[in-house]
């Protein structure tokens, strides 16, 4: 196993939870206990642990973006002029605070930022670009890829073995 994983004695049951509420968090204490083959007791106090370890960091519901007005995916790569720590630090806080902003990358090599976006449509992209980069003396390049389709959205982390 995986030195994180052995640090955070994470036994079989832990992994059922965990695989369990990737599928379907909204399970109840007792539907979970029942599908990871624990007792709800033992359901509840692993489940605890495993949010005070920072294992679960939270628990969502995926939303349709298509059903809500948000239909527009794009990848947007970003290179900025100065790559400075503060610099780096600063474009990064600007594009967090965004709600359009769904995933922020710093990455290398190449460009200094991949952002995954999900704006309603070309208009509301192109608003986004004036706030975020265009009026920023410090980006100097930006590339956008825009979805055509999506072929897998799957926010699941594969889990060894116990």
């Amino acid at each position: 196993m995986n030195e994180s994983i052995t640090s955070l004695d994470l036994d079989a049951a832990d992994l059922r939870i965990l695989d369990c509420l990737q599928s379907d968090a909204s399970l109840s204490n007792q539907d979970l206990a029942s599908r990871a083959h624990v007792s709800p007791a033992t359901c509840l106090r692993r489940v605890k642990r495993l949010v005070e370890s920072g294992v679960i960091e939270r628990r969502v519901a995926l939303l349709s973006a298509e059903k809500l007005g948000a239909g527009l995916s794009a990848i947007v790569e970003i290179t900025l002029d100065r790559q400075g720590a503060e610099h780096l630090a600063a474009f990064e806080a600007k594009v967090l605070r965004e709600v359009a902003v769904q995933q922020c990358y710093q990455v290398s090599p190449g460009p200094d930022f991949v952002l995954i976006l999900q704006v309603p449509d070309m208009a509301a992209y192109q608003a986004l670009v004036m706030r975020l980069f265009t009026q920023d003396a410090n980006v100097r390049n930006v590339k956008t890829f825009f979805s055509v389709r999506r072929g897998k959205f799957e926010p699941r982390i594969a889990l060894p073995s116990a």
